[in-house]
């Protein structure tokens, strides 16, 4: 499984989300996902099965297909509930 962070640049904002959801995956003992991070302008509907976003960018974001909109990019605690939600639906735990 791959799953991609967004950003409206791709550095700093979608780098720190992309870490993050590596933290959350190594807590919660999941292995074998592929986390990258992207600017809207350069992410596809191929490069990931799903895709993290903040809410400013859920509209925008919303041609990527599976899009996780997040309230808050800096809420670890909700980006954790959102993750292992992802993992859950996909039979990763």
């Amino acid at each position: 499984m791959k799953m991609a962070a967004v950003c409206g640049s791709g550095l700093g904002s979608s780098f720190m989300m992309e870490m993050n959801i590596q933290s959350v995956l190594k807590d919660l003992g999941v292995t074998g996902v592929e986390v990258s991070h992207y600017d809207l302008g350069s992410a596809t509907p191929d490069l990931a099965d799903v895709f993290f976003v903040g809410s400013d960018l859920a509209s925008p974001a919303a041609h990527l297909g599976n899009v996780v909109v997040l309230k808050s990019i800096i809420d670890k605690d909700e980006l954790h509930d959102r993750v292992k939600e992802v993992c859950e639906a996909n039979g990763l735990l």
